[in-house]
């Protein structure tokens, strides 16, 4: 970076600190460089350098890169473990899993540096054309603008880096500014991998900054992961570039009446409830066979009972607070209005702090905003059903989904239910909410546009150049 860039960005960026606090007790845990709203092009001259430099690293220099800090993580797996429950209010447990996914993620993109370059086109094979040779390449998109959500502080970060970096572009990130250490600690560890840090510049500023970078045509792509009303702002505010979009689900699971009832209990009282439910694949309605209703209900109270709920850095702890007041207080609306229109609580909806019990609710009417729109918190609702038809109806009578999940013993059914549930992907004997970080992921319907997953992401964030050679 030359010395007047430099005095460009020193200038352009405040001096102020934001504080970042704990959702479970309010102690500020960190503190991370506000940008000013002024700084849009300053930030933008420092990643039109970055994807100069990116562009000329080898594909090896990138898979070391990324190998590299994924070790480094690896070896340091407690320190941003304690960061993730520090910021997110994620429990410890969750978290070694979290960062662990991370390393996995870092390594898988960098196997896509090495690996995912093109392809030989068969140009002899076409009429007229005999006299041809060549192939396509996989070319950089140039500048990347990321912006990511609180609740896999980590890992989602590295899902949008991880692929942008293996296919040559830099990387203007924007975190959540509720959860940016993580964001911060995972950057640094690629700089000292030996990333340029202008590949990766990270942004910590609130809606002005991200909108003059997003407008900018020197960005090429913007990758965002949140709610639907953001992402409706950004597509607006973007213009014409690549957008891929992770906009929230209302995930469905049906339990058939030849299901093995304990294992699916037990798989979706975790899919309900990991991440105090804030997990947009995570069970949101459980459809569960009239002849199967009430035992698993039972089955399923029972098993929610012995959740630990409460500080996330102790080991025994299950489910965590929620990640703001102002979060809770949302969702306490919504379940407010649900018992209202007639709503049964079987049990939680009682809250210490920002920490929600877990909740599970049945008779919920299907025009609230409970059951029609994305919990993102410790909730889940039980409805039975008479026929198969009738599960499938109501699974996918929701305007989104990412994620759906069947539990059943007849492999016939469960294939017509992946046929029918308009769903990104149809867990079989499996919660909604599992997520491997090499499968494509992305939601159906209204507001989902493009997949991650690295190799897929890393696809989105490259763009094919055609090389023919005429003998």
């Amino acid at each position: 970076m030359s010395e007047s860039t430099m005095f460009r960005m020193e200038t352009a960026l405040s001096q102020n600190l934001r504080e970042v606090t704990s959702p479970y007790d309010g102690r500020v845990v960190g503190t991370v460089p506000l940008t000013a709203s002024t700084a849009g092009e300053a930030v933008l001259e420092v990643a039109r350098s970055g994807a100069r430099k990116a562009r000329a690293l080898s594909r090896n220099a990138r898979g070391k890169i990324l190998d590299a800090a994924a070790t480094d993580i690896e070896h340091r797996n407690e320190e941003f473990a304690r960061t993730i429950v520090a910021e997110s209010g994620k429990t410890i447990r969750q978290a070694r899993k979290e960062v662990l996914r991370a390393v996995n993620t870092l390594r898988l993109s960098a196997d896509e540096a090495r690996r995912n370059a093109g392809e030989v086109i068969p140009f002899d094979s076409y009429e007229g054309s005999e006299d041809r040779t060549g192939w396509y390449s996989r070319e950089p998109l140039g500048i990347i603008a990321a912006i990511t959500p609180f609740n896999d502080p980590l890992n989602l970060v590295a899902h949008k880096i991880g692929p942008a970096i293996a296919g040559g572009n830099a990387v203007i990130l924007k975190p959540s500014a509720l959860t940016p250490l993580s964001a911060q600690l995972l950057t640094d560890a690629l700089v000292d991998a030996g990333l340029p840090p202008e590949v990766l510049f990270v942004v910590h500023g609130d809606r002005d900054v991200a909108e003059s970078i997003i407008a900018s045509r020197d960005v090429r792509m913007v990758s965002f992961t949140g709610g639907f009303s953001t992402g409706e702002s950004i597509a607006r505010t973007a213009g014409l570039k690549k957008l891929s979009m992770d906009l929230g689900g209302n995930a469905p699971v049906i339990v058939l009446n030849d299901a093995d009832i304990e294992d699916a209990v037990e798989s979706c009282v975790s899919g309900a409830f990991w991440a105090a439910g804030q997990n947009c694949v995570g069970v949101q309605r459980i459809l569960v066979a009239k002849s199967l209703y009430a035992e698993f209900r039972q089955r399923f109270l029972d098993a929610t009972a012995i959740l630990v709920a409460g500080d996330p850095s102790d080991e025994r702890t299950d489910v965590g607070p929620m990640i703001s007041p102002v979060a809770l207080s949302e969702l306490r609306s919504k379940l407010d209005e649900a018992i209202d229109a007639g709503a049964v609580v079987l049990t939680g909806n009682v809250a210490d702090g920002n920490v929600l019990q877990p909740t599970v609710l049945e008779a919920v009417p299907a025009d609230s905003r409970l059951w029609k729109e994305e919990v993102f918190g410790p909730v889940v609702m039980l409805h039975p059903f008479s026929t198969f038809e009738e599960a499938i109806e109501v699974a996918n009578a929701i305007d989104f989904s990412l994620h759906a999940g069947i539990f059943t013993d007849s492999l016939g059914r469960a294939m017509d239910a992946a046929r029918q549930l308009e769903a990104g992907g149809v867990m079989i004997n499996d919660s909604s909410d599992y997520r491997f970080d090499g499968m494509p992921f992305g939601g159906s319907k209204y507001g989902s546009m493009g997949r991650e997953g690295v190799r897929f992401a890393y696809e989105e964030m490259t763009q094919p150049k055609v090389i023919c050679i005429k003998n």
